[in-house]
């Protein structure tokens, strides 16, 4: 099912996020995280693509996997590190014969070991959305940052570059994570003043280890508030504790954006399928028992 026909619902959607192994021959421990995953019948699933194209056989067969053993509809990645058009239309193709529908665009971050230019036949994620989108058959999706790309200037030149990409032929937006719910609703009313329509989806991200806290400050620059700095320095040497307070903070996170009008939300959930399950018994009787009113 192609995941624009999912947004239209009126019901409240939980994804979550997985990612391949970065070499092939750790394929069957992550597999079978990401069918636990999937076992716990989520509304769709998300499946990461490789720096420079190292894991894009992986992407595809796992998300193949996991609608074909589970019926979940999954998104693979595709990024424009190392990419090529050819290489870009043989993706597509490949995707389209395993009945994959759903493609999530991005630029990608340049790998710290990739030799020359990583980005020359594709420089921006909004190009790579215009030859998906010639390509047909695909619901394209692409990625915001509410608190600005770390490579933009300004964050009236970053919603500039997302209309590009939403006007190229993006049918919604998945954000970058967050830990302040209002940085995400200031963000979404400057995309709506900008003319972006399509329904954007907010990324939580359930911080389990402080180690996951400090790679995400470092690649993304968000925003950590003292209140959950002061969980994080209380837990941190706890791991049950920690992985406890962070699923809380993250239901937190969700209950926040539910309460106040957001169908959508999108998971960050690291192949971990005890988080998810978390998550979802702590929501159970706010989304899939309808507590919920319109």
């Amino acid at each position: 099912m192609k995941l624009d026909t999912i947004l239209l619902k009126n019901d409240v959607t939980l994804s979550f996020e997985v990612f391949p192994p970065k070499v092939t021959a750790n394929y069957e421990s992550v597999k079978e995280a990401a069918y636990g995953v999937a076992k716990r019948k989520p509304s769709y699933m998300s499946v990461t693509y490789g720096a420079g194209g190292s894991t894009g056989g992986n992407t595809l067969k796992l998300a193949k996997g996991i609608q074909e053993e589970y019926g979940v509809t999954t998104i693979a990645h595709l990024t424009c590190v190392g990419a090529t058009k050819e290489g870009i239309r043989q993706a597509l193709t490949q995707m389209r014969e395993a009945g994959i529908e759903n493609v999530l665009a991005l630029r990608g971050d340049r790998p710290k070991d990739f030799e020359g230019d990583p980005f020359t036949e594709y420089h921006y994620a909004s190009e790579l959305v215009e030859d998906i989108q010639a390509f047909g058959g695909m619901c394209i999706g692409g990625a915001c940052y509410p608190e600005g790309h770390v490579e933009s200037e300004n964050t009236q030149e970053d919603i500039l570059n997302l209309k590009k990409k939403v006007d190229a032929g993006c049918a919604y937006l998945t954000t970058q994570m967050f830990f302040d719910n209002n940085i995400f609703y200031n963000f979404l009313c400057r995309v709506r003043e900008a003319g972006i329509g399509v329904p954007v989806i907010p990324g939580i991200m359930p911080i389990t280890r402080p180690s996951q806290l400090q790679s995400a400050v470092r690649l993304s620059g968000c925003n950590v508030p003292m209140r959950f700095r002061s969980i994080v320095d209380c837990f941190g040497k706890n791991p049950e504790a920690m992985q406890q307070a962070g699923i809380i903070y993250a239901t937190d996170q969700i209950i926040d954006l539910i309460a106040n009008g957001i169908k959508h939300i999108h998971v960050y959930s690291m192949n971990k399928p005890e988080v998810v399950k978390g998550i979802q018994e702590s929501l159970y009787k706010i989304i899939y028992t309808g507590g919920q009113k319109d």
